[in-house]
């Protein structure tokens, strides 16, 4: 068993000062590469790594190519039976990988697995990114277990059990290989954002399960590239959202969904030019605008994503609006999204 832990770095030299030294101390164990992927960066991150981490292979692109692109360039190049895309800005603590690798030997059906997510600067609460794994509802919108939408939960327990989830972060993740390249990895044109969750959506339709396992925990300061209010981070998950929903929702339901996306997100971006958010309003759209354009080069992903589907129903899709149920049912968190109050 060999396992790469890749960490994809663009600018990021704080960081790698910051967190390589405690990802060095808490991955002392066998069979394990530490690798830095540099998406062309322009600090000193490389002279970093030469100088004070000697031992760290590192991989140099010419370019920035995000963060689908990136890892997709640098995963074909290492051979490994698991894959684990961990964030510069990521924490780890003691374990946070062994009990992973154990889980995944002893559970062969699984795909891909995830830790539980602590936010860096408030620690006892759950990071928006991740959290302790994700779920979608039926419209595609992204949620977690101790975080929807905006509100995050603190981390009392409540979530320590083993589950399997729709999708797993990809600050922190964990995956075979060989399911990776059978699906076809990342999806490049996404270039960031919401690229893990169609890749594990892809995973899902064709019967591999995903898990978060909360007995290994990490550490995320988040926003490392943009803040979560960046217009640019906002255009990115609305178009690469509405990307994702076309490559993977069966035909009985993607033109009703569609046209429900279509008028939550016009309202979505009224609510943001009203509430002072102009930049961001216009994100929206012209978003919506980049998708219908994009449309054609999506259609044999599509195609293929249908034909090797297994199923198109999962229990780990909500089957409400969490836009409704966050803003007009006051239903905030996991457990009353689900009625479990």
């Amino acid at each position: 068993m060999k396992t790469a832990v890749v960490i994809l770095n663009w600018n990021g030299e704080k960081y790698l000062n910051q967190f390589l030294p405690i990802l060095l101390e808490h991955t002392q164990i066998p069979d394990v590469e530490l690798i830095v992927a540099d998406n062309a960066s322009t600090d000193n991150s490389l002279l970093l790594l030469a100088e004070k981490f000697p031992t760290v292979r590192t991989i140099v692109f010419d370019r920035n190519y995000g963060f689908a692109g990136g890892y997709n360039k640098a995963l074909y190049q290492i051979e490994a039976e698991y894959y684990v895309l961990l964030n510069s800005d990521v924490e780890v603590t003691a374990n946070w990988l062994s009990s992973m690798l154990e889980y995944m030997e002893q559970n062969k059906d699984v795909a891909a697995c995830q830790p539980k997510i602590r936010s860096f600067y408030n620690r006892t609460y759950f990071e928006h990114a991740g959290a302790s794994g994700g779920f979608i509802d039926y419209l595609g919108f992204p949620f977690c277990r101790g975080r929807v939408i905006g509100k995050v939960e603190e981390d009392k327990g409540q979530f320590d059990n083993v589950a399997d989830v729709f999708w797993a972060t990809g600050a922190c993740l964990l995956i075979r290989s060989e399911v990776f390249h059978k699906v076809g990895g990342l999806d490049d044109a996404f270039f960031a954002h919401m690229e893990e969750i169609d890749l594990c959506w892809r995973m899902n339709s064709r019967g591999y399960r995903i898990v978060c396992l909360p007995q290994s925990t990490v550490y995320h300061v988040g926003g490392g590239t943009l803040h979560v209010e960046h217009p640019r981070k906002t255009y990115l998950n609305f178009r690469n959202n509405l990307l994702m929903l076309y490559k993977n929702l069966p035909h009985k339901s993607l033109k009703k969904i569609l046209f429900w996306r279509c008028v939550i997100d016009y309202a979505a971006a009224f609510q943001l030019f009203i509430t002072g958010k102009p930049k961001n309003a216009r994100s929206v759209i012209q978003a919506r605008k980049d998708f219908k354009t994009m449309l054609p080069d999506f259609e044999n992903k599509r195609k293929e994503n249908i034909l090797y589907a297994t199923r198109t129903d999962y229990s780990e899709m909500l089957k409400k609006s969490i836009v409704f149920e966050y803003y007009f049912k006051r239903n905030q968190t996991y457990n009353q999204l689900l009625n479990r109050k």
